[in-house]
């Protein structure tokens, strides 16, 4: 006779439970946090109305039905689109993810923390045109600031010891988590309600990584964040509406997250929530880059003087890297696609070397079709630096190091020419925020005329005028 199996409801799990408290308690102090989150709100919608221009992206977007308009729904930035919270949060999440360009955050697991603004910004909205249209008070910028805090350390905090890539699993995962958390408090769930569409988050059949790696990377991985956030929106909305949760989601023998997906090992944390992730987020601010080649690209730009003119002459070419870039960039072999070439270190320094620069562009068939391309990334070899790779994974560092040195045919070679620390880290933060601020006003200049582009430029570089801006009056501004 087998024995009976216990059907007794347990208390839920604590990283349930600690998620939720953190979203629906915590209050965040840092001014460091707020002044950097309006920094993230800045390059997160630029780099959305970036991707706007390519129709590869833009094919995804709008209405489920073609034509519907949703009253009182959430607009999304640089397009005629009002929908309804759920579809916004992926119209929005898909734009801003395209490109590769927005915020990272590298750890265990790495990710893109600022994906979580597609569910953030599209329920703030739709909930403020409801409150007007309701007449009450609209909710303010300040609570997009202080969703954007929480879903960046909701995600990076557990990424920090966590790694999702390792078992196959897709860094969006954390996105579905973060946004849930944050737009359940949002949308007014209890407690107890936040803990339930959490456990919904992680009940979830989750994103295989198939889509980022040889031989089938695609572009899948640019709208998986899109994918994500909007599931979470989804969760909240259930959730909010009694929905039932499920609270040993992650260590129930068997049948949990922790046995099924996660080789039974338990998270680790080693440290709690607060503001730590928003302050040392890092911005893509040179180059549309995957964040383990930023420094990499940032090399080749600077040896491209050099060796413009003898790529002829070049032997081989070595790049002293970490190991997570070595394990996720160092490719060889055809490249199908932009999605594909944005994950090729070895395409972003050949291209570095060639033009003296990268952009976004530089992915489409037209460049890659240059014969050089190939001939340089055949060149390139891989090393690991061990020190390197403690660095990236130091708390106190989070170096993401890389140098490129150029071997010529007479035996003559350029310097080896390293870089610790983009020039979005933390530590660079003086040097990058006016190239930030740049980025913003050439992203706000692909779609808007002069008078609309400086009211918003105006409107976000004021922390105490964005903050006390009614959240639908400032998604109005980026109407078309």
């Amino acid at each position: 006779m087998s024995a009976p199996i216990s059907n007794t409801r347990t208390k839920p799990d604590k990283v349930l439970t600690d998620i939720a408290t953190y979203a629906a308690k915590y209050s965040i102090k840092s001014a460091e946090a707020y002044n950097t989150a309006r920094l993230c709100l800045m390059d997160t919608l630029g780099c959305g109305l970036e991707a706007l221009t390519y129709p590869a992206c833009t094919k995804l977007m709008g209405p489920i039905v073609p034509g519907t308009i949703v009253p009182n729904g959430a607009k999304v930035p640089g397009t005629s689109y009002q929908l309804d919270p759920v579809n916004a949060a992926f119209n929005i999440g898909c734009m801003i993810r395209w490109l590769d360009f927005n915020d990272t955050w590298l750890a265990a697991e790495w990710g893109h923390p600022s994906d979580n603004l597609g569910g953030i910004l599209a329920t703030a909205d739709w909930l403020s045109r409801n409150a007007v249209a309701a007449g009450k008070k609209p909710l303010t910028m300040r609570d997009v600031l202080t969703g954007m805090i929480k879903a960046h350390e909701i995600q990076g905090v557990i990424a920090l010891e966590n790694s999702f890539n390792r078992v196959g699993l897709d860094h969006v995962v954390l996105v579905k988590v973060a946004t849930t958390a944050v737009v359940a408090h949002m949308l007014g769930c209890s407690y107890d309600e936040i803990v339930n569409a959490i456990s919904n988050a992680w009940i979830d059949g989750q994103s295989l990584r198939a889509y980022r790696h040889a031989p089938q990377a695609g572009s899948r991985k640019s709208w998986a964040a899109g994918d994500a956030t909007s599931r979470g929106v989804r969760l909240a909305l259930m959730a909010h509406k009694g929905e039932m949760g499920y609270p040993v989601a992650l260590t129930a023998k068997t049948w949990g997250f922790y046995d099924v997906l996660f080789k039974g090992q338990p998270f680790k944390f080693t440290q709690s929530y607060g503001s730590y992730v928003m302050e040392n987020v890092l911005f893509k601010i040179s180059f549309p880059a995957e964040f383990h080649a930023q420094t990499a690209v940032e090399c080749a730009v600077t040896l491209h003087p050099e060796v413009k003119d003898r790529l002829n002459d070049i032997q081989k070419i070595v790049i002293t890297t970490h190991e997570s870039a070595i394990r996720i960039i160092d490719k060889k072999g055809p490249l199908h696609n932009p999605a594909d070439r944005d994950h090729c270190i070895q395409y972003m320094c050949a291209i570095g070397l060639m033009k003296g620069n990268l952009t976004a562009a530089d992915y489409e068939e037209d460049v890659a079709r240059d014969p050089r391309v190939d001939v340089l990334r055949d060149k390139i070899v891989c090393v690991e630096k061990k020190e390197w790779t403690r660095d990236y994974l130091d708390p106190k560092k989070r170096s993401i190091a890389n140098a490129i040195q150029v071997f010529f045919k007479d035996g003559s070679k350029t310097a080896n020419v390293a870089v610790e620390y983009p020039i979005g880290h933390r530590r660079r933060r003086k040097d990058g925020i006016p190239l930030l601020e740049a980025k913003f006003r050439t992203n706000l200049a692909r779609r808007f005329a002069d008078k609309q582009r400086v009211a918003i430029y105006e409107l976000c570089r004021d922390q105490k005028k964005l903050e006390a801006t009614p959240v639908h009056e400032f998604v109005d501004r980026f109407a078309i």
